[in-house]
């Protein structure tokens, strides 16, 4: 038979032995729970890093879009205004008809009376002015930049042809702010009566 105190023996090593193992267990857990920890701490920083790169990235690429922008809108208002610069264009004008008469009125902007040409044949008139462009007014040194440009510039002419032959020695032309105002007479030429031999 098996004393007691042998098995008192027997049971406290085994307690000893068990407690060790769960103090290893422990130890392990603690381990285990610390480099989780880090590993999570070094994800959780890659991870910001990434975001943060993207974030930089994405930044950077929007503001990159924004000056593309800005730039291909300013050199398309430069091709424009070349465009205007080099084009013809047409004045603005108003023809109202009387049994008299022809009248015209003609839009110049900032166009000044001696800077107005206008030629009239038997039956057409030419009206011709060089508008110049509001930016021109500007010195260098203001560093002025055209926003918005929708009032003609450049070089502009209107051509009209009339039914009717017009009396080219009595047109008036009279000039009042930044208007033409131009009145044809239409040329009555008397008919003949033929005889009939």
């Amino acid at each position: 038979m098996v004393d007691s105190e042998t098995i008192e023996t027997k049971i406290s090593d085994k307690k000893e032995e068990f407690e060790e193992k769960i103090e290893d267990l422990e130890e392990e857990f603690e381990d285990a729970k610390e480099d989780a920890k880090e590993t999570f701490e070094e994800k959780k920083e890659k991870g910001k890093n990434i975001a943060d790169n993207v974030i930089a990235d994405l930044s950077k690429t929007i503001e990159e879009f924004r000056e593309n922008i800005k730039s291909m809108q300013k050199n398309a208002d430069q091709r424009y205004q070349d465009y205007k610069k080099s084009t013809v264009q047409t004045l603005d004008i108003d023809l109202v008809e009387t049994k008299d008469f022809y009248y015209i009125k003609a839009v110049v902007p900032g166009v000044s009376k001696k800077d107005i040409l206008i030629e009239a044949g038997d039956n057409d008139i030419t009206i011709e002015a060089t508008i110049v462009p509001y930016i021109e007014e500007f010195d260098e040194e203001d560093e002025a930049e055209l926003i918005v440009s929708a009032i003609k510039s450049g070089r502009c002419v209107k051509t009209v042809r009339f039914e009717n032959s017009i009396d080219i020695e009595n047109i008036k032309a009279k000039f009042k702010n930044g208007t033409v105002h131009i009145t044809l007479p239409k040329l009555v030429i008397p008919k003949h009566k033929v005889n009939v031999e």
